[in-house]
């Protein structure tokens, strides 16, 4: 070949690796905003259910849908916070009776309370649960631009953990509860120092760090690599969120925490692998508990073995009080 025909297939294979490393740039922008940002492209929209529920949802999600819109029906105080970082946060506060204990929910990553906790809250209701569910920062209807999953949200529970004490002038056992990325957002609300009546933390299907989160959705579910992808990640939620993924972690908090813990999840999962909540437990240095829901998908635990999973509720609660 001649020097200038190398020339020539040198400058195609250059213009060629820079046209990819844009094009993975572009990418990689997309799903950080798609993680962490309040508005979804539009051009990942379709991707979320494939990402988390994969094709047995029907059912389930008619059951979500039905159930949420009866929560929505019911007689729930709508309430708000300033945070410490200045966000309005809005609440939700269902109050019982004759409560014998009050749970802090918080929901999952772009979903809602109503969606969440509507199954579930019948349940914690009549067995006496005075109920406070938040509504994530930068979701719904909740200010600030960007999900922090958890690296945030555990100063935000904290805040709500202040305003139930204020609300019932701490006579009751608080526990704190989560679903998905809720559940990591209360393990590592666990790791802080928390008022005393804080008795424990129920977590469903909570991941184990946002890198390994982000890492597992990016291989397994979309098959893209992820190796300098991560760093591009990284050095994007350093700029949007001021920290990277390997610090948004709940096994810190699990190595020093001293509240109970409640694990759950379903063997299933497709979203957030079993192994997360396994690595979780073991991690944990604080009294625990583990339901591991044989055939439940992400977030499915409840419906796919609801007495499993109240029995394992209110052994925890007499336990833990």
């Amino acid at each position: 070949m001649s020097k200038k025909g190398v020339l020539i297939g040198t400058g195609i294979a250059v213009a060629g690796v820079t046209v990819g490393v844009a094009v993975s740039h572009l990418i990689t922008k997309g799903l950080v905003k798609f993680a962490i940002e309040r508005d979804m492209p539009k051009s990942l929209e379709k991707q979320r259910p494939k990402l988390t529920q994969g094709d047995r949802v029907k059912a389930f999600q008619e059951c979500i849908n039905q159930s949420g819109k009866a929560l929505l029906e019911k007689d729930i105080e709508e309430v708000e916070i300033r945070n410490r970082d200045g966000l309005r946060l809005v609440g939700h506060w269902y109050p019982c009776e004759n409560a014998k204990r009050v749970i802090v929910a918080m929901h999952g990553w772009r979903s809602a309370w109503y969606m969440d906790f509507g199954m579930i809250a019948d349940f914690w209701h009549n067995e006496g649960c005075s109920i406070l569910f938040a509504e994530q920062r930068a979701q719904n209807n909740s200010e600030g631009e960007y999900m922090t999953f958890g690296y945030m949200e555990r100063y935000d529970c904290l805040d709500w953990i202040y305003w139930v004490n204020e609300r019932t002038e701490q006579k009751y056992s608080v526990y704190l509860a989560g679903v998905s990325m809720g559940a990591s957002t209360v393990l590592m609300t666990a790791g802080l120092e928390l008022p005393e009546n804080v008795k424990g933390v129920i977590a469903d299907c909570g991941f184990t760090s946002a890198y390994d989160e982000w890492r597992y959705v990016v291989k397994d579910n979309m098959k893209l690599s992820y190796g300098l992808r991560g760093l591009m990640i990284d050095r994007i939620c350093q700029k949007k969120i001021n920290t990277n993924s390997k610090n948004i972690t709940t096994i810190t908090a699990m190595q020093k925490t001293q509240i109970p813990i409640l694990f759950i999840h379903g063997t299933d999962d497709k979203f957030v692998p079993v192994r997360m909540t396994y690595e979780n437990y073991k991690a944990c240095n604080a009294p625990k508990e583990l339901l591991i829901v044989p055939g439940a998908i992400h977030g499915e635990s409840y419906y796919v073995e609801q007495e499993k999973y109240e029995a394992a509720t209110k052994k925890f609660w007499e336990i833990y009080k």
